[in-house]
């Protein structure tokens, strides 16, 4: 389909990864986008690999299937590079977002030759710094918006805004962390 990004999430039960899927997918609809966002099931707990998707499109979206051949991949625990091949279908002009307190130059051998763009992004660090936890996802799905160039990121932050005021209603306090989180995310992603 033209026009259409694929994005796959790796991570572990727990870490978000399939939170920040789904989130993507609201803020890119509210945006004007047709959207996908939908996890993978099986027998996931906590700490387990998940995977999540996404289809982001200016036209409709008439495929309904796993994503075998991304655009774009997002690893949330780095962990996983040691365990399942993150590259797997990952296009090779494609793009690869990890986790990692590590250097790009240690992480570059677990990835099987992939000769695609990979960036890096201490989403533990800039969690800590913003929400005093390791939440990873919030820094996470701000990568995948700044290195997809799927959306606008002042119309990004305004939804997340929107987003956040509805899901914390109850916690007010978490809002201005998370927002801070994605805007951290966005000046540090690195290539």
């Amino acid at each position: 389909m033209d026009n259409t990004i694929e994005i796959r999430w790796h991570g572990r039960g727990g870490q978000g990864a399939k939170t920040a899927a789904l989130l993507l997918a609201d803020v890119a609809f509210k945006t004007g986008k047709y959207v996908q966002g939908f996890p993978e099931y099986g027998p996931e707990r906590m700490g387990a690999p998940i995977t999540a998707y996404n289809r982001i499109s200016e036209a409709p979206v008439t495929i309904h299937s796993n994503i075998y051949y991304p655009d774009l991949v997002a690893v949330v625990d780095d962990s996983l590079l040691e365990s399942i091949d993150v590259t797997h279908g990952l296009k090779k002009e494609g793009a690869l977002i990890i986790n990692t307190e590590k250097k790009k130059e240690e992480i570059l051998p677990l990835l099987g030759g992939f000769q695609g763009a990979v960036y890096t992004l201490d989403a533990k660090a800039i969690s800590i710094k913003a929400l005093g936890k390791n939440y990873p996802n919030s820094p996470m799905l701000a990568a995948v918006v700044a290195v997809s160039g799927v959306m606008d990121q002042k119309d990004f932050l305004r939804e997340m805004q929107a987003s956040f005021a509805h899901k914390f209603a109850k916690k007010p306090e978490v809002i201005d962390g998370n927002m801070r989180a994605l805007e951290l995310a966005f000046a540090e992603v690195a290539r």
